[in-house]
């Protein structure tokens, strides 16, 4: 109960400071475009835009993060963590659609490029790079475990870079007197909110997918396994992610002839050893006694079971 009252209210910290960076963004986005259209900018109009996205990403991070707090039920064993994964999808994806916008009003803008006014440019840029950095420096903590979280904070650090890059063209354009530079700054925007996205889309899409974690190397759990007493093979295996830091896994234990009693000293001796060693702290295992099930590491789920016998112990997300 302590963990759990810790937790929502660390929630709770982070639901504030989601709202506190949304409001001082909402705000950057007026200054932004009136700046904009007064200075004929596209890196300031782009800047606006991505910050748009950003509150958006903003309240979709804080809407899932109140999600994840509800406690499961029968309609959803799992509670609502995926909640946050759905949000990352969905900032995710944003951010891949305004890039290759970005980069179409680049290519435009580059074939015949219009006046810029450098001063305004570049003391707005200034402002707007203090702010976004600010914001992004606020929801910091906690972004490295949670996908949701790290999708609001790569939306407002991009945000950041891009108006340091707004920035570096109002310089240039000062310095040379070409307004080209502007269209530059903003392909340049373009591809970091392209490469941030494209990392983030790719993560929860395998999370999605059931994908094993990145960093687990399946072989060397079994033998991890294996090293335990009592235990003579592991088949039917599952490993999965609910988020980026809640694990799950199912998998059949092939055991002697035990009583229920050792059976139970093996299965907490692995649960050690997946927590321990893989951040894995919900399993679901099933002990079997030798030729009960066919011997297969990762059971082809859409098979059908040998007559009178069912896959039991099994967990999906």
């Amino acid at each position: 109960m302590a963990g759990h009252t810790h937790l929502n209210e660390g929630a709770r910290g982070i639901s504030v400071r989601l709202g506190v960076a949304a409001g001082f963004t909402l705000a950057l986005v007026a200054v932004e475009v009136a700046a904009g259209l007064l200075a004929d900018s596209l890196a300031l109009l782009t800047d606006a835009a991505h910050n748009v996205t950003d509150v958006i990403a903003l309240g979709l991070s804080w809407y899932a993060l109140r999600l994840t707090l509800r406690p499961a039920h029968p309609g959803k064993t799992f509670g609502y963590h995926r909640a946050g994964i759905l949000a990352a999808l969905v900032n995710s994806t944003g951010l891949v659609l305004i890039a290759l916008g970005i980069f179409y009003e680049s290519y435009r803008r580059f074939l015949n490029p219009p006046e810029v006014d450098p001063a305004v440019l570049t003391v707005v840029a200034g402002v707007a790079f203090v702010i976004n950095l600010a914001t992004a420096l606020m929801i910091r903590r906690g972004s490295h475990d949670d996908l949701n979280i790290r999708s609001a904070f790569i939306h407002l650090m991009g945000d950041a870079f891009s108006t340091l890059g707004a920035v570096a063209a109002g310089v240039a354009i000062l310095l040379t007197g070409w307004s080209g530079w502007d269209a530059l700054a903003s392909a340049l925007i373009g591809l970091l909110i392209l490469w941030n996205g494209w990392g983030i889309l790719r993560e929860t899409v395998h999370i999605l997918l059931e994908g094993t974690p990145q960093d687990i190397d399946p072989d060397r759990l079994v033998a991890d396994l294996k090293q335990v007493e009592g235990v003579h093979g592991v088949h039917d295996l599952h490993v999965w992610s609910i988020t980026r830091n809640l694990r799950t896994l199912s998998a059949h234990i092939l055991v002697g002839d035990i009583s229920v009693r050792d059976s139970a000293a093996v299965q907490a001796a692995i649960d050690r050893i997946l927590c321990d060693r893989y951040g894995i702290r919900h399993a679901t295992l099933q002990m079997e006694c030798e030729n009960c099930l066919p011997d297969q590491l990762y059971c082809d789920m859409a098979a059908e079971p040998p007559d009178g016998v069912g896959h039991g112990g099994n967990g999906a997300a």
